[in-house]
């Protein structure tokens, strides 16, 4: 309740520009600020969900040589608003053998613990619901929730497809929590502190200044939280919980109408905030090239709204990049069987990110900022990973060539990227 009452106050002075305790029904302006906040945020991830939908099957269809939605709007860019609308205008139906309150409830714990995480990302230089010192340790406090809203779901719905997905989720959520916390601590001894805004304080904008490229430790913790996080969101290859091919649709099997949109909302908000976390945490989150954080303090008027805007723009391009690289790993890799999951997180993952936290702790006050090993690291990990980026380039232009050239076969006229139009 603190919580959210500071909340209100922050955005109660940011709006108003006066003392909320100055005003004659102070609960009301708290009240008002938290509606309009909630709103803000659903809007966000609405605007962020829909177009994302869009472009999961649009790249889907890419890969495997299909045209994809492209009937609503053009090339299919309004689909996203015509499924909403379905959902939307559905009846939301209750199996007779269900339990109801926790039937109804399940969808909300989701969506409540998926969107809770929001308040404390750093979308800019000052654009923070609320700035907390342990804000790391807050989102997987509320994320937690999502564990239990799947349960809810699975066994309220009485139905042994959807209780299979709860189960499955519960155990794979709660084993995938350890390996996740454990590479983010990693970040949390470099930096610090656990504060999400301190930690992108931390770094620079430049990428040899960012917590990726700053040691060994740190390059492979960034890609076993990773991992896990993509675990955690059940995408592929970890989508067990929701199985088509075995369990009809998992933990959602019966629901429908808006409660059906919730849990997909949640997926895709989820989606966004292991990508935003990812971001703060290893590549820099809003920082800018050449601009501190002191001088975007210090500026007025337009010049500190642009930096504003300038930040959001950045730390968003960063999280994209991370959920295409979601989007596209759906459809690339084959879903892990039940027993390769969990060996995957008890075996390798969690002990790797401990090795990453012991390795962090010894080269902390060996290695000087600056230094000659510092920058040894930071060169040697640099190439690294323009190595991966050229190879993931070639291989992308070499997949569009051969299917150019394919298509072109089919067509007998040559054919632009992407082939919207077969004959």
């Amino acid at each position: 309740m603190n919580l959210l009452r500071e909340l209100a106050d922050r955005f109660a002075r940011w709006a108003f520009a006066v003392e909320p305790a100055t005003w004659p029904h102070t609960w009301l302006v708290h009240l008002g600020a938290m509606v309009v906040v909630a709103v803000l945020v659903l809007t966000f991830v609405a605007l962020f969900a829909g177009p994302l939908s869009w472009l999961e099957r649009r790249i889907a269809g890419r890969i495997q040589a299909r045209v994809g939605p492209n009937r609503v709007g053009p090339q299919g860019a309004a689909q996203w608003l015509a499924d909403g609308l379905k959902c939307f205008l559905k009846e939301d139906l209750i199996p007779d053998a269900a339990d109801g309150p926790l039937f109804r409830m399940g969808p909300y714990l989701v969506f409540v613990g998926t969107f809770g995480a929001f308040l404390v990302l750093p979308f800019g230089a000052h654009v923070v619901a609320a700035q907390l010192d342990v804000g790391l340790l807050y989102v997987f406090a509320i994320t937690s929730l999502v564990v239990v809203g799947l349960l809810m779901s699975g066994w309220g719905s009485n139905s042994k497809w959807a209780l299979f997905g709860g189960v499955r989720s519960a155990a794979q959520l709660v084993s995938y929590e350890v390996p996740a916390a454990v590479a983010l601590m990693t970040v949390m001894l470099q930096a610090g502190t656990l504060s999400t805004q301190a930690i992108v304080g931390a770094q620079g904008g430049l990428p040899w200044q960012w917590f990726l490229l700053k040691n060994p430790f740190l390059f492979a913790a960034f890609f076993l939280y990773f991992t896990a996080a993509i675990a955690e969101g059940n995408r592929t290859p970890f989508d067990l919980p929701e199985a088509e091919s075995e369990l009809v649709s998992g933990y959602n099997t019966e629901y429908s109408g808006m409660r059906f949109l919730f849990f997909f909302f949640a997926e895709w908000a989820n989606l966004w905030t292991m990508s935003a976390i990812a971001t703060l945490a290893f590549l820099g989150g809003w920082q800018l090239p050449g601009v501190t954080p002191a001088e975007i303090a210090a500026s007025t008027g337009l010049a500190f709204a642009g930096w504003q805007l300038l930040s959001f723009v950045v730390f968003a391009v960063k999280a994209s990049a991370l959920v295409f690289l979601v989007v596209q790993l759906r459809r690339t890799l084959p879903r892990l069987r039940v027993d390769q999951l969990m060996i995957v997180c008890w075996k390798y993952l969690v002990p790797l990110a401990f090795a990453c936290v012991a390795g962090v702790l010894v080269l902390l006050p060996l290695v000087a900022e600056g230094g000659l090993v510092d920058l040894a690291f930071r060169a040697v990990l640099s190439l690294l990973v323009l190595t991966l980026l050229s190879h993931y380039v070639r291989r992308i232009r070499q997949n569009y060539l051969v299917d150019r050239e394919a298509y072109a076969r089919m067509a007998g006229r040559p054919l632009f990227f992407p082939p919207y139009r077969l004959p």
